[in-house]
């Protein structure tokens, strides 16, 4: 077995091969581009002729130079960015080729400790990019909707009164057509409704008169030129806002395809509170191969649920687990708290880890560690969520352990 470190770049990749016993065959750099990626796959061949025989370790699970190994036959061993760190030597000298012949020499060391890169099928690696796309698409929707809070709150506070959420076409358009107070206090009730009716919203009428009366209470007012200011500025916001929410929701509608498609799609859905958004992000970052995961521990430890223990001398405690699937955590975090207003026993032992002094974070890490246990037997056995089942068991084990 050969064990290529390969230390990537965005415009160029550092390889360090060493032979079977540690001896060095190679250390050369590629460019990140086709020609470069083919003599990289040239040379790695020309070690053996055996792609089998040759691990590549390197510190990423996705991007082109990962899909071009995995092409090529090439076993791919990725590991945390922090192992080079912790193998560095006491100088803590950094270049890219000495970082290539770290993961060259973990390979060589620690082959056996490391996990296979199993590429998930077509469409659980769609499902992945297109949930994980569409949550950094709502990072940037929540900024902006701060961004247009703050900026209402400056000149036009009432207009935050009018809807119940700014990231909504209806809301957008309104600000669009009435961008001051005057502008909304100069309109007839029947020209706002007319555009609420435009935007389908449930009900125009109402919520027109509404609006009329709020605009026309005593305000607080901004100077001119703030007013004048701050107004420009909601409008830029706004033409960037709506873009975006319409981009969201479409990215639903191709979400929602792809994941009613799967097979494993029931399952996920069976979860409390899961919806139309963490249904698919949950099923995306647990995939569908049911050889993956030794046993929930193994889940638990990819997505970080389970703590790690630390200890020193006679301290000693269980802190959060770092090295992760981040987004796979993100996803059972925000079911987990989710699930605490459907399920009753998950609102129990989340307040009762609160009683216990733990914080916020700490219970529903907690409380997704539950989960993890109660989605992986739902998922090895292709059943739906069935409280009633859960329930039962739990005391049944409560009973044996008493």
């Amino acid at each position: 077995m050969f064990f290529a470190g390969i230390d990537w770049a965005d415009d160029h990749h550092d390889v360090v091969i060493l032979g079977p016993t540690g001896s060095l065959e190679a250390g050369f750099r590629v460019t990140h581009s086709l020609a470069g990626l083919k003599e990289l796959i040239i040379r790695l061949r020309g070690l053996t002729g055996r792609p089998e025989d040759v691990a590549c370790i390197i510190e990423t699970r996705h991007g082109l130079l990962v899909t071009t190994l995995l092409e090529a036959g090439f076993p791919v061993y990725p590991v945390n960015p922090k192992t080079v760190d912790r193998h560095r030597k006491p100088s803590r000298a950094k270049t890219d080729a000495i970082d290539a012949a770290i993961l060259a020499r973990h390979g060589l060391k620690g082959l056996d400790e490391l996990r296979l890169l199993k590429p998930d099928n077509p469409m659980i690696q769609e499902l992945k990019v297109l949930t994980q796309d569409q949550m950094a698409l709502i990072q940037q929707q929540t900024r902006l909707v701060n961004q247009l809070t703050a900026c209402l709150k400056a000149y036009y506070p009432v207009a935050l009164e009018f809807f119940t959420k700014l990231q909504q076409p209806v809301t957008l358009a309104f600000l669009q057509a009435y961008p001051t107070l005057e502008a909304v206090r100069a309109a007839h009730t029947d020209e706002i409704a007319a555009l609420l009716k435009k935007f389908r919203h449930p009900r125009p009428n109402e919520t027109a008169q509404h609006i009329a009366v709020k605009a026309h209470e005593p305000q607080l007012h901004a100077d001119p030129v703030t007013k004048r200011a701050k107004s420009r500025l909601m409008l830029a916001i706004v033409a960037q806002l709506a873009p975006l929410v319409d981009a969201i929701r479409e990215y639903d509608k191709a979400i929602d395809k792809v994941f009613t498609a799967h097979p494993d799609n029931e399952i996920f859905q069976s979860l409390p509170g899961a919806g139309k958004r963490l249904a698919p992000r949950l099923l995306a970052e647990w995939g569908d191969d049911r050889n993956r995961y030794a046993s929930y521990e193994s889940v638990a430890a990819l997505a970080g649920t389970s703590p790690v223990p630390f200890q020193s001398g006679r301290y000693s405690r269980a802190h959060k687990r770092y090295a992760c699937v981040k987004p796979f955590r993100a996803a059972l975090h925000s079911f987990a708290w989710q699930s605490t207003r459907t399920e009753l026993w998950a609102k129990d032992y989340y307040l009762r880890k609160r009683r216990e002094g733990k914080s916020h974070s700490v219970a529903v890490r907690a409380l997704s560690n539950i989960w993890v246990r109660i989605i992986h037997a739902m998922w090895l056995k292709h059943e739906q969520y069935n409280p009633t089942e859960f329930l039962n068991a739990r005391a049944a084990h409560q009973a044996r352990a008493a």
